[in-house]
């Protein structure tokens, strides 16, 4: 919901803090993560970094801004890119296999 804290999802340096298409956006350059370094991007949020302040990952960085969105509560696009490819930012936080749940209401095949 707008108003919630966003907090680093690895620890880097801001790259970028501010407004693009009315939108506040924030990326954070990760830090040892090689060249060209990835990067991590959040929007729309209020940053409450600087760009060049250094964060760590699980503290906050900024606050989820209000809509409109395309999703009823509101939420957070969260991306990962090295260079000019777009990776999964799910990737950061797999400590191993991905496993599907059982969603309720669907039969099983």
């Amino acid at each position: 919901r707008a108003g919630d804290t966003v907090v680093a999802a690895a620890t880097g340096r801001v790259a970028f803090a501010g407004r693009v298409a009315g939108r506040g956006v924030l990326v954070i350059e990760l830090a040892g993560s090689g060249a060209p370094p990835l990067r991590t991007t959040y929007e729309p949020v209020r940053a409450l970094v600087a760009q060049g302040d250094d964060v760590v990952a699980g503290r906050p960085v900024g606050l989820l801004e209000a809509g409109p969105f395309h999703c009823a509560g509101g939420c957070l696009h969260w991306g990962l890119r090295r260079g000019e490819a777009y990776l999964n930012p799910l990737s950061l936080l797999r400590r191993g296999p991905s496993r599907l749940l059982p969603v309720s209401g669907v039969p099983e095949p």
